[in-house]
């Protein structure tokens, strides 16, 4: 087989004796080799060039051309990017280098060099820039399945994912967004590429609320990738885009692809990724994003499940101390305080008792009652029993009633007959816990005399559980200047469900929490 760069070498002699071109030798006359070397120049998959003394393009053959993305007319006399200008030894030495064709694209080029007689250079060249590209991408899927196999918390997985991805050459900002419907919130939970990020969130749902053309949603709604040529001109013309603009400046980037982020059928998320300036996506791109998304998408289900895990650890740590404290220290208690009736009526029946007697006994057993109470309270909230085994109403139902019986509270739970919540155990009782929580903060520090709680299904085809606790007090359900740790683990379990709960004071006057969850949440 004929080496590329040999063949550049191969010259025929003159009629003189001297060196002839390629081309010269193809027209002198009575040559018998020089149609094949022709042939052989013109076949060639591989760039052929020659570059004169200083450097410049000479002639290149019809592959040179279609990977330097110029014809031979533009190319002659153009300064190249070889190595060359001074007289070169016959070497197989390959060496790279980078070029920006015709249509802008920088590629990496791998070629060799040989001198000829007369000055010249013949230089093979190929076009590297895939080959080099695989090669990120094979090693940034390795660190992504690397991230999942140690994944500690989830941002950061994902922010080293995404930066694996932007490591790759042609891509320019990388964003991995968690988000279960179209119309829902999102969570950014990995980026790379951008500048000072500062409330993108909030922008984005601005710009949505302006009538933007939010084109990952395409992606979640399709499941399938949406690829947008030319997409930063769009945006940056675009009004309804005016709050993300700084942000969306500031990478060099022109198209955009948003890949979903898919398990077992379920769209988790999508990965947004940002080409630069012609580097539009192809196959190859698209199929190593679809590896990287698949990736993402293990690891948002595996902190999931392991939050899932970890969760169901605790609830059931909670109902084995509930049964413990309730088979032992309720047990002791209710006996002590039979036993301290029982001395009272033996006292009262004799009538022979000292006061001071009596006055004990009667101490004692109002102590008793009260230590009993504290504690059957202390185990119903470990481990709410009507939860379990009359569902979330009516155990909401049951904790409201002995919220009015200690406080004085009127407490109205309000639910439609026909309500399904469809809801796993696990997720009815983080919404338990979040009523709980808001009575309490109402008790606490509200100063009120009425809450309602009110059960719904809302959102589009009623895909969300809503439960909106709202009271008539003075507005706050914090100390004043103070924090409450209470609504940010109130916020956590709705988030766990990848719900949202949103607090804050009513235009009337009071205070109203209300958290909504995806019906899905629990499967």
């Amino acid at each position: 087989m004929v080496d590329p760069a040999c063949s550049m070498r191969l010259r025929c002699r003159g009629r003189r004796g001297g060196w002839m071109r390629p081309r010269e030798c193809a027209t002198s006359a009575g040559g018998t080799a020089d149609p094949v070397l022709r042939a052989l120049v013109d076949v060639s998959a591989d760039g052929l060039a020659v570059l004169a003394e200083d450097g410049r393009f000479g002639q290149v053959n019809a592959s040179g051309q279609r990977i330097l993305g110029l014809d031979e007319h533009a190319l002659r006399g153009r300064v190249s990017p070889f190595e060359a200008g001074r007289r070169q030894p016959l070497s197989d030495v390959r060496r790279s280098t980078e070029w920006r064709g015709g249509d802008g694209r920088r590629q990496h080029l791998e070629y060799r060099v040989s001198a000829m007689p007369d000055g010249r250079c013949a230089v093979w060249f190929t076009d590297i820039t895939e080959t080099l590209r695989e090669r990120e991408r094979l090693s940034a899927i390795t660190s992504a399945a690397a991230s999942v196999a140690d994944s500690g918390a989830l941002s950061a997985t994902l922010d080293a994912m995404a930066r694996e991805v932007w490591k790759t050459s042609n891509i320019a900002a990388v964003q991995i967004m968690t988000i279960d419907n179209p119309h829902d919130e999102l969570r950014v939970l990995g980026m790379a590429g951008f500048g000072d990020t500062t409330g993108f969130t909030e922008r984005l749902s601005e710009c949505r609320r302006l009538g933007a053309d939010v084109r990952f949603t395409d992606a979640l709604r399709q499941q399938r990738p949406v690829v947008v040529p030319h997409r930063k001109p769009a945006i940056m013309a675009d009004p309804h885009w005016s709050p993300l603009k700084e942000i969306m400046s500031e990478p060099d980037w022109d198209s955009f692809v948003s890949m979903p982020l898919k398990v077992r059928g379920r769209v988790l998320g999508v990965l947004n990724a940002y080409y630069v300036p012609g580097d539009d996506p192809g196959p190859s791109s698209l199929a190593f994003l679809s590896a990287i998304a698949d990736h993402a998408a293990v690891a948002v289900e595996t902190a999931s499940l392991l939050d899932q895990t970890r969760s169901r650890a605790q609830m059931e740590e909670r109902r084995k101390l509930a049964r413990d404290l309730h088979d032992s220290v309720v047990q002791q208690l209710f006996s002590m305080g039979m036993q301290a009736r029982a001395l009272r009526t033996l006292l009262d029946r004799n009538g022979e008792g000292r006061a001071d007697v009596r006055d004990g006994v009667e101490e004692m057993v109002g102590l008793a009652r009260n230590a009993l109470a504290d504690l059957r309270g202390l185990v119903f909230e470990l481990h709410p029993l009507d939860l379990a085994d009359r569902g979330l109403v009516d155990a909401v139902r049951t904790y409201a009633a002995g919220v009015e019986a200690r406080h004085g509270l009127v407490v109205d739970v309000r639910a439609p007959e026909e309500l399904e919540l469809d809801l796993g155990v696990d997720v009815e009782e983080d919404l338990y816990r979040i009523v709980q929580e808001a009575l309490h903060n109402v008790v606490k520090h509200a100063r009120a005399t009425h809450v309602e709680i009110a059960f719904a299904r809302s959102g589009r085809d009623d895909h969300e559980v809503t439960v909106r606790i709202t009271d008539d007090g003075v507005g706050a359900t914090t100390p004043s200047g103070g924090s409450n740790l209470g609504l940010v683990s109130m916020r956590e379990r709705a988030e766990r469900w990848r719900g949202g709960l949103v607090a804050g004071a009513e235009p009337g006057g009071g205070w109203a929490v209300e958290v909504a969850l995806p019906v899905t949440a629990s499967r």
